[in-house]
């Protein structure tokens, strides 16, 4: 059978506030979108209490939650911190999955010959916690569901081992809410039948399962059993890394749109150069307010040069809009990635513009990416930080971010 550990690194968002900010903890805090149209992206504990959870609009939590403390959030901390957390694991581990920022797989099978595995990550999580200060819940078994099951009731802050052939007695009392793939409407229709805890959904006939919910039946029949063959994927380095933003207010106001893009192009190219990478293919897409979408791409030299990446974003934009109606949203895409290092436009660039790059990217590096900017970037503060494309995270910024 196989060993596969689970760790989730708890209420990560908010944790990461509070590494910045002391005083935060113990408090009720909301990390997301700060407009009436922004989404709980992280909440700590306390506003759990009150019903809050990821995902519900941001109005109708401070409703659930008055005194609870609203933060836009900062993707540039924390990919930081993700990224220390994955380099300790990656130091240390086998073979391991990054499913999310936060989330981590490690698959120990044939290990426990030369050490044993729940020793192993028991340590590997408190080195975690010493070098990172960062919360995190770690949970062991013979499958992805049954370790990511035993880390929520390892949570906050703790660690479990469900030992192989104990899996079903572990799940069996547990709500059926558990089950990774059951969400709001599969729980009403099991509730529905009078389905409550996993130890009914294992007494069932497969085959009636298989009858109510069809292929999904039977996938969570399976994992209410414990049955999971899903291997651990190995992390692989991103393709492509984007942006897109969507407006607090659908706007027709071309030189603001304009300055938004050239942002993401800026910093998305700031990050081609830290992840020492180069980008041969530009994408815009524009979304209207009736939700038309429509996307241009170009192929170009394989380059991380600001100058040459913003005029790309620029041409595009302009051969894109056409409609001349309010926009919704806009994104930028950098694909056809390659590793590789700057290579320099005989016919364009300059030893001035080569030693500028470094400079400006030495004194990022040193003080964050908002340290120095374009003139024409300055009002676009709104878009906020983002996320290093290249330490792990699957993705690169949240696919909607709003002003």
């Amino acid at each position: 059978m196989k060993t596969i550990i689970h760790m989730d690194l708890d209420t990560f968002f908010v944790s990461c506030e509070r590494l910045l900010d002391p005083s935060l903890v113990g408090k009720p805090v909301l990390v997301g979108g700060t407009s009436n149209r922004g989404v709980v992206s992280a909440c700590s504990y306390e506003t759990r209490e009150f019903g809050v959870y990821s995902g519900m609009p941001m109005r109708m939590a401070k409703q659930l939650c008055p005194e609870a403390i609203v933060i836009r959030g900062n993707g540039g901390i924390y990919g930081k911190y993700s990224a220390m957390v994955t380099d300790i694991i990656r130091e240390e581990a086998p073979l391991y999955e990054k499913a999310s920022i936060d989330e981590f797989y490690i698959d120990m099978t044939g290990m426990d010959r030369f050490f044993g595995s729940y020793k192993w990550a028991v340590e590997l999580r408190e080195r975690i916690i010493r070098e990172t200060n960062l919360p995190i819940s770690l949970g062991i078994s013979s499958s992805k569901t049954v370790a990511k099951i035993s880390t929520g009731e390892a949570k906050p802050n703790g660690h479990i081992q469900v030992e192989k052939g104990k899996e079903k007695q572990f799940l069996s009392p547990l709500s059926i809410k558990k089950i990774p793939m059951v969400g709001d409407v599969t729980y009403k229709k099991l509730r529905g039948l009078g389905v409550e805890k996993i130890k009914t959904i294992q007494e069932m006939p497969l085959e009636l399962m298989q009858k109510i919910m069809g292929k999904n039946g039977v996938a969570i029949w399976k994992k209410a059993n414990g049955i999971d063959n899903t291997p651990v994927i190995p992390f692989r380095e991103k393709k492509s890394i984007s942006s897109s933003l969507t407006f607090g207010k659908d706007s027709t106001d071309v030189k603001k749109i304009k300055e938004i893009l050239c942002t993401m192009a800026e910093k998305l190219s700031y990050y081609l150069r830290k992840g020492n990478k180069l980008t041969a293919c530009v994408t815009v897409t524009i979304r209207y307010s009736d939700f038309d979408t429509h996307s241009k791409q170009s192929r170009i030299s394989y380059t991380s040069s600001d100058h040459v990446l913003i005029k790309t974003v620029m041409d595009l934009f302009d051969g894109l809009y056409s409609r001349r109606v309010l926009i919704r949203l806009v994104g930028v895409r950098f694909s056809h990635l390659v590793s590789g290092g700057y290579q320099i436009n005989l016919f364009e660039d300059s030893e001035e513009i080569m030693n500028l790059y470094q400079a400006m990217d030495n004194i990022r590096n040193r003080y964050g990416q908002n340290a120095i900017r374009r003139v024409a970037t300055m009002d676009t503060t709104g878009i906020g930080h983002f996320q290093n494309p290249f330490s792990g995270e699957p993705n690169f910024v949240p696919a909607h971010r709003s002003i």
